[in-house]
């Protein structure tokens, strides 16, 4: 094995080892979840040598300057206050979802209109329109961190996949007989997952266009998926008050988690797939060991249905979201609640976390969207300007801009 270089990650942090093994480029990553502004560079470093034979001793003065490159990068100062920069007449109709790409530089919006557009973030201009779907395109996403496909599921009852560079649609994947109401991407961009309210999850080859798998076991529809970071798991979350394991080779199902008294709205891996969090409309969220499948934990406190719920970067915090009007931020080792995010008038149907796991972003039927501290629930800033419920929010990966889709047909620009 011969290293060939080295490359940082910010989110979450680590150092992304490329090294070559019998004439074959591979890569590892040295996560470093952990990574304070006071942690000890010189006890990292002897740990990391130790555990890691690629890094040899005339490699340690290197690493040394890229752990504390990640440190700097966490104590930047995050007093960043979001202003207007864009309110995009988007669509013709409701807006459904919005996603950025991974640099942030374009993102997408489907629509009650059938359509998805494409759009250039730093002007705001409209790229393509993604045209060709019979019904609500519902389900959007990008082939991060790749970026160059674009996927779209539509209550149409088909998928297609097109390219983010041209708007030209590469294949249609079809075999659903209900809505297609998720999707995602694995990892390595080589498989699409559907899901969809005929209670099925179908994989397919991004390549050849072709079906790999149906996951079939759910009595009832199933509204989430999610791909774990290594991509050789599934998760499937049911209206059947249940969350499937999939193993994505074999299309067989590892462990069924059983223990909501509810349809679930989210479930989630954490980034070292060691944890599975899950919402439901039974009010709370649960926690799950991803070998054993067992329900290691349950997080209390909501007084309505959970309508989203998240890990951060680093899998050490979750917050949830509630259809009560508030959101919580709990410890996701201890289980206790950290923080308690009050002060939208409406549900919050959408949560998600900067990349630096520093604020925490809502998005309510109240007509705005929230900055919070989520580690003391202060509310930070409110992005005021749609005029009906804001469905969908999201942060770019540096975390300096927000985009917010709502039912008043437009998206905004938050910078």
């Amino acid at each position: 094995m011969r290293l060939k270089r080295f490359l940082l990650r910010y989110y979450p942090p680590g150092i992304i080892l490329e090294y070559e093994q019998s004439n074959t480029l591979k890569t590892k990553s040295i996560d470093l979840l952990d990574l304070k502004l006071e942690s000890d560079v010189d006890a990292i470093l002897d740990e990391i040598v130790r555990k890691e034979p690629l890094v040899t001793p005339n490699r340690t003065p290197q690493v040394r300057q890229l752990i504390q490159r990640l440190q700097e990068k966490i104590g930047l100062n995050d007093d960043h206050k979001f202003y207007l920069f864009k309110a995009l007449r988007a669509h013709i109709l409701p807006l459904t979802n919005v996603a950025f790409n991974k640099s942030g530089s374009s993102f997408i919006t489907g629509s009650y209109d059938r359509t998805c557009k494409v759009w250039d973030t730093a002007s705001g201009e409209e790229l393509h329109t993604l045209e060709g779907h019979r019904n609500v395109v519902y389900a959007i996403a990008f082939n991060n961190p790749y970026g160059d496909k674009i996927a779209t599921g539509s209550f149409d009852k088909t998928c297609k996949l097109w390219s983010s560079e041209t708007g030209k649609c590469y294949h249609i994947f079809r075999g659903h007989t209900a809505e297609i109401v998720c999707l995602a991407f694995n990892p390595q961009s080589t498989i699409l997952a559907t899901g969809s309210m005929d209670t099925t999850a179908k994989l397919w080859d991004i390549e050849s266009g072709e079906e790999i798998s149906t996951l079939a076991g759910h009595s009832a529809e199933i509204i989430s998926l999610s791909f774990n970071t290594t991509g050789d798991r599934i998760i499937t979350g049911s209206f059947d008050h249940t969350v499937s394991v999939w193993d994505v080779h074999s299309g067989r199902r590892v462990h069924t988690l059983i223990g909501h008294r509810g349809e679930i709205s989210s479930a989630q891996f954490n980034y070292d797939c060691s944890l599975i969090v899950t919402g439901s409309m039974d009010k709370t969220c649960k926690i799950w060991d991803s070998c054993s499948g067992k329900c290691v934990g349950t997080l209390r406190g909501h007084e309505d249905e959970i309508l989203d719920v998240v890990f951060d970067f680093t899998g050490q915090y979750i917050a949830s979201a509630s259809a009560d009007g508030t959101a919580r931020v709990y410890n996701a080792v201890s289980h206790n609640c950290v923080a308690k995010l009050e002060g939208h008038d409406g549900e919050i149907s959408k949560i998600t976390f900067n990349p630096q796991g520093s604020k925490i972003l809502t998005a309510s039927s109240d007509k705005t969207a929230r900055l919070w501290d989520p580690f003391t629930g202060k509310c930070l800033q409110v992005l005021e300007g749609h005029t009906d419920e804001i469905f969908s929010c999201a942060f770019n990966y540096e975390g300096s801009i927000i985009i917010t889709g709502s039912k008043d047909n437009t998206c905004r620009i938050w910078r």
